[in-house]
């Protein structure tokens, strides 16, 4: 189950296409011997925050209906927690600021749920961002802090798909790769979306079949 916000759900693709990176990693698990054991179920909720009731319950209200309660799911993957750090700070949602810890204690909570219900859990680093509408400094430091807690805490999962690094513009690692967006600086365009799927295809393969 990929599980997260518009990043996941394909926002910016061309959905005629089928071409999310959910939907794009399928059709690579599909080709290879080793993943056709795997079938991807794509959770992403535009606009959905980790902590915040926005668009959809936010994910840890929402992770028993669209995780844990999906037939012969094995796998999680969770990427979300960028519009936690970035819709605050519209003035009309000041009140729902968020830390990176809060961020971090979202993915703890999320991660041992996950453990009990016999999910192993692959977790995405956040993509870069700079230049988003709701972008800037004190965002990027918490989005720099998340990363880096995920990269200095992944045996506590079972894989890291480092989304970050494989989505950054050349000689500016804040920035997502220019020609792989929509134009907003947030949101992948069809080519960004292979490229996520490209970056997740060898961990999941690397995870075998089943539980």
């Amino acid at each position: 189950v990929a599980f997260g916000d518009s990043i996941t759900e394909g926002a910016g693709a061309t959905q005629s296409k089928a071409m999310s990176w959910p939907d794009q990693l399928q059709r690579l698990l599909a080709a290879s011997p080793r993943g056709r054991c795997w079938a991807v179920a794509n959770a992403g909720i535009s606009g959905n925050r980790l902590l915040s009731m926005r668009r959809g319950p936010n994910a840890l209200a929402r992770f028993e209906r669209d995780v844990l309660s999906v037939p012969g799911a094995t796998h999680v993957v969770f990427l979300e927690g960028i519009n936690d750090i970035g819709a605050p700070n519209d003035p009309q949602n000041a009140h729902e600021k968020v830390t990176a810890a809060q961020i971090i204690g979202a993915h703890r909570q999320l991660l041992a749920r996950a453990r009990a219900a016999g999910l192993k859990v692959i977790v995405g680093t956040l993509l870069p961002y700079e230049g988003a509408a709701y972008a800037n400094a004190a965002g990027e430091q918490q989005r720099q802090a998340v990363n880096r807690w995920i990269l200095d805490n992944a045996r506590l999962y079972d894989a890291v798909i480092e989304f970050d690094a494989a989505m950054q513009e050349p000689g500016k690692p804040n920035v997502m790769r220019l020609a792989w967006q929509i134009g907003d600086h947030l949101h992948p365009n069809d080519a960004g979306y292979t490229a996520m799927a490209k970056a997740a295809l060898p961990v999941v393969l690397g995870q075998g079949c089943g539980r």
